[in-house]
């Protein structure tokens, strides 16, 4: 009897103690650290937020160019049938007052173009065709200002979070030699926070400048290709009615 005392005395106390023990891993607080991009962005020290404002300053700039060119591009590359068919009735009916004023008044590529040949149209087709040649560069160029702006960014991006990198790591290295041998994770942090996130900084911006570079581009040589075949067929209008 006395022994069955016993057993139940030791299993009530381990009972009571798995019970503790649920009670106290119940009480157990588990806190998650977080970090937010702001916090991120800023935990590189000063040279760290030096190279990081860089990088905004690149990525905006960016942004502005590539906005911008679109709209620029973007008008230009509208195609007006309108146009090119009034221009073709003031040749046949040689009214050439008419097809310049038609010129002057329309705020496009090709009409300042084909301005260029009307002016020109009882020249030799050589000296027409190298006008509105001209002009036509002229016209690239002025949509295609600031794409090496964009290329440049582009290119330069990558090197100046490289640049953190290197500034995070010498930071790191600098913490170990002054800490002697009592090194610490934490002392760590700043270099290596400095070294990674301008790393990826840079390589952000360099990924939407160089997709927007060449956006850009496939949109001029579009745009190109275009005024190329309105210029052809004004030259032929021209030819047949000479």
């Amino acid at each position: 009897m006395n022994l069955l005392t016993i057993q139940n005395t030791v299993i009530t106390d381990s009972v009571v103690n798995k019970n503790d023990i649920k009670i106290e891993d119940t009480n157990i607080d588990v806190t998650e650290k977080t970090l937010s991009i702001i916090d991120l962005i800023t935990s590189g020290g000063i040279g760290g937020n030096l190279v990081m404002g860089t990088l905004a300053i690149l990525s905006i700039f960016a942004i502005y160019i590539l906005v911008e060119r679109y709209s620029t591009i973007n008008k230009a590359s509208k195609e007006d049938e309108s146009f090119l068919k009034s221009i073709q009735n003031f040749v046949e009916a040689k009214d050439i007052a008419a097809a310049k004023t038609l010129c002057k008044n329309t705020n496009s590529p090709i009409s300042r173009m084909i301005e260029k040949g009307v002016n020109r149209i009882d020249k030799p087709m050589t000296d027409i065709s190298s006008a509105i040649e001209n002009q036509g560069k002229l016209e690239v160029y002025k949509m295609e200002n600031n794409l090496a702006n964009l290329a440049t960014i582009s290119g330069a991006a990558p090197m100046i979070g490289f640049l953190g990198t290197v500034i995070g790591m010498i930071v790191a290295f600098h913490e170990m030699a002054s800490a002697g041998g009592n090194i610490d994770v934490a002392m760590l942090s700043q270099g290596i926070y400095t070294a990674m996130v301008t790393t990826v900084a840079g390589l952000v911006v360099r990924i939407i400048a160089f997709i927007a570079y060449n956006y850009l581009v496939s949109k001029v040589d579009k745009v190109v290709f275009m005024l190329e075949a309105k210029t052809i067929e004004f030259l032929d209008l021209i030819h047949h009615n000479e």
